[in-house]
């Protein structure tokens, strides 16, 4: 019986195009073709780049015939969150601004997959320049979850969450600012990671918040999400980027190491929170005992100042939001307005029209927070808040290994379900500590709502640069929960048949 695509981990399929068991072209096709028939479903995808797919997998082909040593990821199907430049796409950030901008060059993160053998399936949708926690925010269309398609799939790396629960690709590189990686990874049933920051380079990804933005990998496997890491971090640090740190981490040499006598730290308050589903609940106290099982010890612990990053985030990120996007004026790139008689009135209408509701609100925003005498009532605080939470993490983390906690409060909604905006960054209320403080995270998938049926992850945070021992926690929570290589209902084995 031939196997498909979505059955295959990431070393399967390197592993399979190395001993010569099927070609990088013919996983290439197997994605392109799953991509065909299961996209129309998920709208994952804006730009699918099959000449880049089949040329990169061709190379790697060449490769094994000649007798070479094949790279780490070698024909691993791989796609990106449009914000990252890719040479021979568009980079449009799901907005009408840079709805024609062809990327002049590859960003670091996307060339290392690239250089570690993986093959470029394309440019995954997104809330508009990464504002949002559902990818309805796109300029173009909403993605849908691969666990029901009247579902939101979760934001703003919706696309990249979407793609790879619906076994459209193996790998994909998302965002996160606030939590844009774990939170659709939760919604959708996948591995998201979100390293530390300056541990992967984000030279060449269009910039939201720069003290928080990170690049990270989503698979159906933790181990997928560890190799991606080792290929991210290859080339040392990136000195394109004046925030990239060297990384000396094997992300995969201590995958399966036990967890026994280590400490995970657990939040209580948190069970209590407003707006936390009784599904999420049961499944975080599920978890914690699968961990307990395996030898850990559970240790409470606290995070006084948690209460309070939601405020600094939203006064943090958008200032640095209405700073980044200030480049975007319609004079040297993005959508330029016509028939203008002034350059103010070109560049007044080029943003207006440009730009979508929710960019407009953050950018406005930030110009508000930053101008004179409110700069110092609300950004100066959020600096000091933002000192006392890494804080609180400094002391957690001299008692316990990691800490578990939920990932989103509840399970995918539907879309158009929740309308008001405040209501929409409180889906982000677990992850954001971890970016305000620039330590690691990442969610697994733990159980299915036994409610919704639908996919519930657990969140895992560790110190900073302690990627590699985090991954252990998570590899053992998933080995305890059984929930690798989770394919959505409905989706698998739908195309991207390999011989």
């Amino acid at each position: 019986m031939p196997a498909t695509l979505d059955q295959l981990s990431a070393r399967q399929i390197a592993a399979g195009v190395a001993s010569g068991a099927f070609s990088a072209v013919e996983v290439a096709q197997a994605a392109l073709d799953a991509i065909a028939e299961r996209d129309a479903d998920t709208q994952a995808f804006l730009q699918v780049s099959e000449d880049l797919a089949l040329a990169a997998a061709a190379r790697v082909d060449a490769l094994r015939a000649a007798g070479r040593a094949l790279p780490p990821l070698a024909g691993v199907p791989v796609a990106f969150k449009d914000n990252m430049n890719l040479l021979g796409t568009r980079t449009t950030c799901a907005s009408h601004m840079l709805e024609r901008y062809e990327s002049p060059f590859t960003a670091t993160c996307v060339q290392r997959l690239l250089d570690a053998g993986a093959t470029p399936l394309g440019k995954l949708n997104m809330d508009e320049f990464a504002f949002g926690s559902t990818t309805d925010s796109s300029a173009f269309h909403p993605t849908n979850n691969p666990w029901g398609l009247a579902l939101v799939p979760g934001g703003s790396s919706g696309g990249s969450a979407a793609a790879v629960a619906a076994g459209e690709v193996t790998l994909a590189l998302g965002s996160d600012t606030g939590g844009s990686i774990r939170q659709p990874a939760s919604l959708c049933g996948v591995v998201g990671m979100k390293p530390t920051y300056g541990v992967v380079s984000r030279y060449g990804v269009v910039a939201f918040g720069s003290s928080l933005d990170q690049v990270g990998p989503l698979g159906r496997r933790v181990e997928d999400v560890a190799l991606a890491l080792n290929a991210l971090v290859a080339g040392g640090r990136d000195p394109r980027d004046s925030t990239s740190q060297a990384c000396e981490q094997d992300f995969i040499a201590h995958l399966d190491d036990p967890i026994e006598g280590r400490h995970v730290g657990i939040i209580p308050s948190l069970l209590e929170a407003p707006g936390l589903s009784a599904e999420v609940r049961v499944a975080m106290r599920l978890a914690a005992e699968r961990l307990e099982a395996q030898g850990a010890h559970i240790v409470e612990v606290s995070l006084p100042n948690m209460a309070s990053a939601i405020a600094a985030y939203y006064v943090i990120a958008p200032c640095e939001a209405f700073s980044n996007l200030a480049r975007f004026d319609g004079v040297r790139y993005g959508y330029q307005e016509p028939g203008c008689a002034t350059l103010a009135k070109q560049t007044s209408l080029s943003r207006a029209r440009g730009f979508d509701q929710e960019a407009k609100r953050r950018q406005m925003l930030g110009a508000y927070l930053l101008s004179s005498g409110v700069y110092e009532q609300y950004y100066l605080p959020a600096q000091k808040v933002r000192t006392l939470i890494t804080a609180d993490y400094q002391r957690a983390f001299e008692r316990v290994d990691a800490i578990l906690m939920p990932t989103s409060p509840t399970v995918a909604w539907e879309h158009g379900a929740i309308s008001d905006p405040a209501a929409l960054y409180l889906a982000d209320v677990f992850t954001i500590s971890s970016n305000i403080a620039g330590n690691c995270a990442i969610s697994v998938p733990v159980c299915l709502g036994s409610e919704s049926g639908l996919p519930i992850g657990a969140q895992l945070q560790g110190p900073s640069f302690a990627d590699a021992r985090l991954l252990t926690f998570a590899r053992a929570l998933e080995r305890s929960c059984s929930m690798e290589g989770l394919v959505a209902p409905g989706f698998a084995g739908r195309g991207g048949e390999l011989a």
